[in-house]
């Protein structure tokens, strides 16, 4: 054992390291909307909330059913968006995961990216309930945001496993 390995806390170091990476790229995620990004009308979907479903898809043990509250109450204040609105739809968006994923005897990655897209819907359309007037005329720019998560799940869901690999649990 070499120096540097050596210590009390010498066998934590992986563990942190284990812990450590799914928060990080769950908040790496909502970090993604401070990008300066020029560009006519919003489109980026909720990449942080695509994150966490990923990875509770993915790998069920590495989120708890309490991390949305932590998480959204994180993207509230990174995204500007009305405070706690994250916090009850990421929740609930998870909560709909979970029991259906309970459900369900065996999953493909199907049923996965559809699970993920309809928690990713349901949070669009209620922050579009929760932070905007009714009469604001927002609603194609929230068909677009679901189209693109539509069609960056599968790419954020290939990072997760990624992610996961590099963690050692390939």
């Amino acid at each position: 054992m070499s120096p540097a390995n050596s210590g009390p806390f010498a066998e934590d170091v992986p563990e942190l390291r284990t812990r450590a990476i799914p928060i990080v790229s769950v908040m790496a995620g909502s970090l993604v909307t401070i990008i300066p990004l020029i560009a006519t009308f919003p489109v980026l979907p909720p990449f942080g909330l695509m994150v966490l479903l990923a990875w509770r898809l993915q790998r069920p043990e590495t989120v708890r059913i309490w991390a949305p509250v932590l998480f959204g109450l994180f993207d509230d204040l990174i995204s500007g968006q009305p405070m706690g609105s994250a916090i009850l739809l990421w929740t609930m968006g998870f909560v709909a995961v979970d029991m259906l994923d309970q459900r369900l005897v065996s999953r493909d990655f199907w049923q996965d990216w559809m699970l993920a897209i309809g928690a990713i819907v349901l949070a669009l359309v209620g922050g579009r309930l929760i932070a905007t007037p009714l009469r604001a005329h927002v609603d194609v720019l929230i068909v677009f945001q679901g189209i693109a998560a539509v069609l960056l799940y599968p790419f954020v869901a290939r990072l997760v496993a990624w992610l996961d690999a590099k963690r050692g649990h390939a």
